[in-house]
């Protein structure tokens, strides 16, 4: 039985690094159902190479919908039609025969274009990084059941740690905003006895970084939830703002002799 194919008319986001960009229009002929919506832009990128044209220049690593390094918007919604779902996990069989798809990167100010449908997400980076480490003794991995979690901070944990930092929360924001992302690395070590000494800290250094990559406020559209691939719940962003009000409520002020540094 022969596989299924479809046609389809794209029109891609082409965009070199800080230089004007513009859709350009090219066409997928007899693209199999069965592949993934990255595999359908192989095969077009194969036959503009084989013209000599530039291919398109996207995201990809896993291809497993673990690592969030794919990603970008499709006919305006990020990562594609499908819930919880990555654009390297989307297939073309949801699509119909002779549609046409409008490719774009995620748009936001904390994330320039680097190439096509690239973006630089290293500002999540640096929201991590002010994250900071997390006190632990050194040694042997202690016995499991030394350290008592309740099952539900342990699956509340486990939820926000599925989030996989690929932006898409960003770009369907109207504001921008990282609130979504940062409130998930935030509840994931506050929810768990390992993340308890720095835990007010992390809740204001983390806070500050996403402020100072430009990323915008959030106003609980709900627009990050529904296109989260991961359904991360907007229940972090209100776990954050109260671990970042009673940081900073509680925070202990600096003695003279400590300076302003």
């Amino acid at each position: 039985m022969a596989t299924k194919t479809i046609n389809l008319t794209l029109k891609v986001w082409r965009q070199k690094h800080e230089a004007e960009g513009s859709f350009k229009e090219y066409h997928a002929k007899d693209v199999s159902v069965d592949a993934s919506f990255l595999e359908m832009l192989d095969v077009v990128n194969g036959e503009l190479i084989s013209t000599g044209e530039d291919p398109i220049a996207f995201d990809h690593d896993c291809r497993e919908g673990i690592c969030g390094a794919c990603g970008f918007v499709i006919n305006g919604e990020s990562h594609g039609p499908q819930k919880a779902t990555t654009v390297c996990q989307l297939h073309m069989r949801h699509f119909k025969d002779g549609e046409v798809l409008t490719l774009e990167p995620f748009r936001a100010k904390a994330f320039p274009v680097i190439k096509d449908l690239m973006i630089n997400r290293t500002a999540f980076d640096r929201i991590i990084s002010a994250g900071g480490f997390v006190s632990s003794n050194a040694g042997s991995a202690p016995e499991a059941n030394s350290i008592l979690v309740s099952k539900i901070d342990a699956d509340e944990a486990m939820s926000s740690a599925t989030c996989i930092g690929c932006g898409a929360c960003v770009a369907a924001c109207k504001n921008g905003s990282a609130s979504l992302f940062t409130s998930a690395k935030i509840s994931h070590m506050a929810l768990l006895p390992q993340g308890q000494v720095e835990r007010k800290e992390r809740a204001i250094r983390m806070v500050a970084a996403m402020e100072e990559q430009g990323f915008g406020g959030c106003t609980v559209t709900e627009a990050c939830e529904a296109a989260c691939p991961k359904e991360i719940s907007l229940t972090n962003i209100s776990r954050m703002n109260r671990e970042f009000l009673v940081a900073n409520v509680t925070k202990q002020p600096k003695h003279k002799d400590q300076g302003a540094g």
